[in-house]
């Protein structure tokens, strides 16, 4: 019973930080079980069938407060669905240390780049919407990436599209969010055909769904009256904190190793962020940066 109290709150707490930045359920809600023994398969199903519930009532709030461009949920979802359901189907006899550095390697450079783009003291400019072309493979890619390490999905796409600056990062965010109902749908699907129902911890299940539940207007709200340059910031940085995490992982680092680079990136991160809320204060009209947009 504890331990279902405690899966709860991992789930609200993931859920306000995946709600409002675009992406870390899957992530805190993985790292919580596999440390607990669980098997990663077992993890990402369980964690796929929460986001059954967290994702419908995230989007839903996304949608009532403007945040969604449904033209990119549109594109994103069906490919995102293909790609979890092929990502689950395979993940009960895939070995991941390969890929995963690689992705994570990856993620840490679009992270950097997203959060200097958000630091520039010009002001931001936003569009066209991105293309299908673009996004087509990235919900491929996405939503495998997604059912294979329990979390991935918010990472890839939100740290691309606010990469490629064709949406301002509330619609990024309330865009990825809604679309991953899709993609939790296929990845629980395809955990169905893998394990089975009787391979799916519905304990967990239950608790992680009431946490997310809980916190998905909450953290809708919150990106609504957050000023874009603090949301990009601080989306930016949490992308190169928990990739740079996944990697110190991955090399067998020694845990004061792991902690001292957490609390430089972390330190950094708030730094950037602090900035970002400067930036966002009112300019005198005479400066010309008031009147350059980010790209020009």
């Amino acid at each position: 019973m504890r331990r279902l109290v405690l899966l709860a709150l991992v789930g609200l707490v993931a859920q306000l930080v995946d709600g409002s930045l675009g992406m870390g359920y899957g992530v805190t809600s993985a790292t919580l079980l596999v440390s607990a023994g669980i098997a990663p398969a077992a993890a990402s199903a369980a964690i796929h069938f929460s986001e059954l519930g967290t994702t419908l009532v995230s989007g839903l709030a996304h949608h009532t407060l403007g945040n969604t461009d449904w033209r990119t949920v549109r594109v994103l979802a069906l490919p995102g669905f293909v790609g979890a359901f092929a990502g689950a189907t395979v993940l009960v006899n895939l070995d991941a240390d390969v890929a995963v550095p690689v992705v994570a390697a990856l993620l840490i450079g679009l992270g950097a780049f997203v959060t200097f783009r958000f630091l520039s003291p010009r002001a931001l400019r936003f569009g066209p919407r991105p293309r299908a072309r673009f996004l087509a493979p990235l919900g491929l890619f996405a939503g495998g990436l997604d059912a294979v390490g329990g979390g991935g999905w918010g990472p890839v796409g939100t740290s691309s599209l606010l990469a490629s600056g064709r949406l301002e990062p509330r619609k990024v965010v309330g865009s990825v969010d809604t679309a991953e109902f899709v993609v939790a749908a296929g990845g629980s699907l395809g955990f169905l055909v893998g394990l089975g129902a009787h391979g799916i911890e519905w304990g967990y299940v239950l608790a992680l769904m009431l946490g997310g539940v809980l916190a998905a207007p909450v953290a809708a709200l919150l990106v609504r009256h957050l000023p874009a340059r603090v949301l990009g910031v601080a989306a930016g940085g949490l992308i190169v904190l928990t990739n740079l995490q996944t990697l110190a992982d991955r090399a067998d680092a020694t845990a004061t190793t792991e902690g001292l680079l957490a609390a430089v990136v972390f330190t950094l991160w708030v730094l950037w962020t602090s900035w970002a809320v400067k930036l966002e204060q009112p300019r005198d009209p005479a400066d010309p940066r008031a009147a350059t947009p980010v790209g020009a």
